[in-house]
């Protein structure tokens, strides 16, 4: 460790993993528990009491992700989402924090390391070896040796520790010819948020602001900033910093915000009729919400006509969707519109050669500092297209280190294994096709009804028929405009069968099985739940309440059975209360014939299954 950094009096810990994260976001939870779940050792290190970043509690904005019907992310965010739903029927945030905690602390082969923040790291040339953290709880220095490390801390800290190369603020238009970017390059960036949450009461609720509030006495003082109390409202728009450095001026960019939300609060309340007067403020974030700060600088730099013309990247293992959705730096200082809705399409893939370093050999990253231009940005920036990159850089560690190599030495026959391996952690890879087990390809298959084919073609969601006719309009809310995916043609690419439904494998001679996989319809586009509930938690609670459960579409219980040699069914296995879109059951028998009946959905009438093999 380096004197100039510890005082020698303070307690020291070495520790040493595969991979070390820097950053308890939704890229970093994600990265770590799929690198873990991959058979490598994790350490996590979050400079928080609580993980999730800007969607944990301290700062409360919701997960959103790609746009249109159909692209809701899968994999270990879908698989966080369906916990949520299932044990956080209030939506409380308090519950929410404890479902990520859940998640990591309880992972095989990770450690986490909370309130701890990086604060320096040795190199050996240009390879990280180690990094320190400060934990402030237990006032320990704590070292973290790694093979490989991952910066998912948004800001990129490693890069200040490092060296890496990075980028701030808006390239020029003529830099990468993007025609959504200034004609020159500067230091601006979209700036940060402190969400404000409120909940209807059955009588008036008074308000005493501040003395320090700002003032809003009109309407015409907030102009183009929607603050109707509705369920679509969370308040993004308090937003400010973007003119101004985005790491070193946070405190007093905060200490500017809180002016601000507290002043717009009283505007509700007290400065108009804006139906408020049973509204209470319950809840004013004091950590800012960060959009934009540094970006590494990798092999690949994804740019607007990257995106525009789909990604169609050979090395894809991530997908957005979200518009490319630039905010004014300006904030609530600009009183134009606050943001911009640039059309994008809905998937373009996102590259793994945006996701490591062009100059630090063992450096990954995932979240919104990948290698990307300020344009390519206001779309990746959202957390669910952040924790496929997360989930990404945790499979791709796992492979390089197997392999003893580095992520940029990957052959390409390494990053289809990477590509198989999210496809199987139910990733979806759009143009692409899941491998099917051999076991399963070789197995004679029937079902009581529906098409057993739509079991074993390599897709686990609805297919479009034309998947790149996905934009938004300019000036309409993402979160609940009707795109032109919505309008296309699709395969249901579902199997259906009234319940109990029943699927039989067998073969010509008895076989080992190790197991079996289901993909469940989790209702991809949230029909059985409401509009909304494709987000992950709300900010504003009217009267009637804000409750959630698992989808009705997903099987609750199943059991599997095998033929015995007199010609009898024998229970081999079976499946309670399941919650989640992607199980495995491990199943390890010698058989000819096997039989999964299913049993009891959440609701549903039909059985509707993406998936189903034996391995």
């Amino acid at each position: 460790m380096k004197n100039t950094t510890l005082n020698s009096r303070l307690p020291r810990r070495d520790l040493s993993a595969d991979l070390c994260v820097v950053g308890g976001g939704m890229a970093g939870i994600c990265a770590s528990i799929a690198a873990a779940r991959c058979g490598i050792k994790v350490i996590l290190i979050q400079d928080r009491p609580v993980l999730g970043g800007n969607a944990s509690s301290e700062i409360r904005m919701w997960i959103s992700g790609a746009v249109g019907k159909n692209r809701l992310e899968t994999g270990i965010i879908e698989e966080i989402r369906l916990e949520n739903m299932y044990r956080n029927r209030a939506c409380s945030y308090a519950l929410w924090d404890m479902v990520l905690y859940d998640k990591v602390r309880n992972q095989p082969n990770l450690t986490l390391l909370m309130n701890s923040s990086c604060l320096d790291a040795d190199l050996e040339g240009d390879t990280i070896s180690s990094v320190v953290a400060w934990q402030m709880t237990t006032q320990t220095f704590i070292r973290v040796n790694a093979s490989l490390f991952a910066d998912c801390s948004g800001d990129s800290i490693l890069a200040a520790l490092s060296g890496a190369r990075t980028r701030t603020g808006r390239e020029s238009s003529s830099e990468y010819n993007e025609s959504i970017a200034p004609d020159k390059s500067d230091a601006a960036v979209m700036g940060m948020s402190c969400l404000i949450q409120a909940r209807e009461h059955e009588s008036p609720q008074p308000y005493f602001p501040p003395d320090w509030a700002y003032v809003y006495e009109t309407d015409e003082a907030l102009p183009y900033r929607n603050h109707k109390l509705n369920k679509s409202n969370n308040f993004w728009w308090l937003e400010l910093g973007g003119e101004s450095d985005p790491i070193a001026d946070t405190e007093t960019t905060k200490d500017e915000l809180l002016k601000i939300a507290f002043g717009v609060w009283d505007h509700i309340k007290n400065r108009g009729d804006h139906g408020a007067e049973n509204w209470q403020l319950e809840w004013v974030g004091f950590l800012p919400g960060k959009r934009e700060s540094r970006r590494y600088v990798g092999p690949h730099v994804l740019t607007q006509n990257d995106i525009t013309k789909g990604g169609l990247f050979e090395d894809a293992v991530a997908y957005g969707g979200w518009p490319m959705d630039d905010h004014h730096p300006g904030g609530l200082n600009w009183k134009g519109k606050p943001t911009t809705f640039h059309r994008a399409p809905s998937p373009y893939g996102i590259p793994l050669r945006c996701l490591y370093s062009v100059n630090i050999r063992n450096l990954m990253m995932a979240g919104r500092n990948i290698s990307v231009t300020h344009s390519a940005l206001s779309s990746t920036r959202v957390m669910a297209t952040c924790s496929l990159l997360g989930q990404a850089v945790g499979v791709a560690s796992a492979i390089s280190l197997k392999n003893e190599t580095l992520p940029h030495s990957l052959s390409p026959s390494k990053v289809r294994q990477i590509q198989d391996e999210l496809r199987d952690q139910d990733v979806w890879i759009p143009g692409t096709e899941r491998k099917i087990p051999e076991l399963t390809q070789r197995a004679r298959a029937r079902c009581g009804d529906g098409d057993w084919a739509l079991l074993n073609n390599g897709h686990d969601r609805p297919i479009d028929l034309d998947s790149k006719k996905t934009s938004l309009d300019q000036d309409a809310d993402p979160a609940v405009s009707e795109t032109e995916s919505q309008k296309s043609q699709e395969r249901p690419n579902c199997w259906i069968s009234e319940l109990p439904a029943w699927i039989e494998f067998s073969w010509q001679q008895p076989v080992a099985i190790k197991g079996f996989r289901f993909v469940f319809d989790s209702d991809l586009n949230r029909k059985t739940m409401g509009t909304r509930q494709a987000l992950n938690m709300p900010c504003i609670r009217p009267l009637e309440g804000w409750r959630q459960g698992p989808p009705e579409t997903l099987v609750k219980s199943l059991q599997i059975e095998v033929l015995d040699d007199a010609g009898d069914w024998q229970q081999a296995g079976e499946l309670r209360s399941n919650y989640q879109r992607l199980v495995k059951i491990g199943c390890p028998v010698t058989a000819s014939r096997v039989r999964v009946t299913f049993t009891e959905t959440w609701g549903a009438d039909t059985c509707r299954l993406f998936g189903c093999e034996v391995f």
